[in-house]
């Protein structure tokens, strides 16, 4: 079995946690170079994880000779060029979710992989997370019967007063330009790819986007409806201006509804009929991304498959067009 040796592109927050340490403490995994544009920030992520070295030009880790596989952590709006540079070396590509900008860099950057033979693997990190696949579990073994309704929740407060305020320094994740969209865009898109991964494609939508605070450029404030391929009906509002924080998901099944956050490691909650309430508490590994790294090391080694394709990440790429794009339009 041999060892996979990756580059990371972009050695950034999400990489410090969430990510990074993945890399290095999976099976027949091992970390071999870090780049950042800033080099004094490279070497110093490279330091506190002991990868061997570091650079401050992409190429570095496009073009190493003892690099196997790729991992794109930087802004959105530059997801689909690097993936077409790392496939034209021939290096396998795991990007960070949002995939891309949208739908079309999307196809661009599934084209580029299939052109040059590489495969290409999304950050949607939930679809391979114990606490969502138990989620998937209950659901696979009937224990809320036939799935009737999916419905999505969110409210959360706007950022702070003091950060807004600082126009030269804009939060990426409000920047359209570096992002794609607002937070909406940015964090809801994991929560289609699992319901994607639930329930199938998703081949009818419709939404209504707006920005009801004023207090930055894109969205604040989304409702939406949908449709799986499945037959299942779904349905989700999301408000980035409310008065306090809350997020769920809820299943309705014939024989009972299953809850679950998509953001927080909190008990799944089934409730059967008749009233009868059973409590799962998964909680999360401390590299969330550490169990789909490991299926992408089993695919190249020929002992799995990474639940999380181009064209899964695409499906949901193309579902959040669909709802933002009379607000893009307007926006124009």
């Amino acid at each position: 079995m041999r060892t996979i040796r990756w580059g990371i592109i972009g050695c950034g927050d999400v990489t410090e946690v969430k990510s990074g340490p993945g890399f290095y403490k999976g099976r027949n995994s091992t970390l071999t170079a870090v780049m950042r544009r800033n080099g004094d920030l490279a070497a110093d992520y490279a330091r506190r994880h002991n990868v061997p070295r570091w650079h401050d030009d992409a190429e570095a880790i496009i073009r190493a000779d003892d690099i196997d596989a790729v991992y794109i952590a930087t802004l959105t709006d530059t997801h689909c060029d690097y993936a077409a540079r790392c496939a034209a070396a021939g290096k396998p590509v795991y990007v960070e979710k949002p995939m891309a900008m949208d739908h079309r860099q999307c196809l661009e950057m599934i084209e580029a992989c299939r052109r040059h033979g590489v495969p290409l693997w999304v950050g949607y990190y939930r679809r391979a997370l114990p606490r969502c696949l138990k989620v998937r579990e209950l659901i696979e073994d009937g224990a809320i019967g036939p799935v009737r309704l999916v419905r999505s929740l969110q409210y959360q407060r706007l950022p702070d007063a003091a950060v807004l305020a600082d126009e030269r320094n804009v939060p990426w994740r409000i920047d359209p330009a570096k992002s794609g969209g607002g937070l909406f865009f940015e964090a809801v898109c994991h929560t289609f790819d699992f319901l994607d991964y639930l329930f199938g494609p998703v081949v009818e939508v419709s939404g209504i986007a707006a920005n009801r605070a004023g207090a930055y450029r894109p969205e604040d404030t989304v409702a939406a409806a949908y449709r799986f391929e499945s037959g299942v009906i779904g349905s989700g509002a999301w408000c980035y201006a409310a008065d306090h924080d809350l997020e769920f998901n809820e299943i309705v099944g014939a024989e009972g509804t299953l809850t679950f956050s998509t953001s927080l490691p909190v008990p799944i909650r089934l409730v059967r009929r008749g009233g009868e309430v059973t409590e799962f508490p998964v909680g999360d590994p401390p590299h969330v991304h550490q169990p789909l790294i490991q299926t992408i090391v089993d695919e190249l080694n020929g002992t799995g498959t990474c639940p999380s394709t181009g064209e899964s990440g695409a499906r949901t790429a193309w579902v959040m067009d669909r709802i933002l794009e009379g607000f893009r339009a307007q926006a124009r």
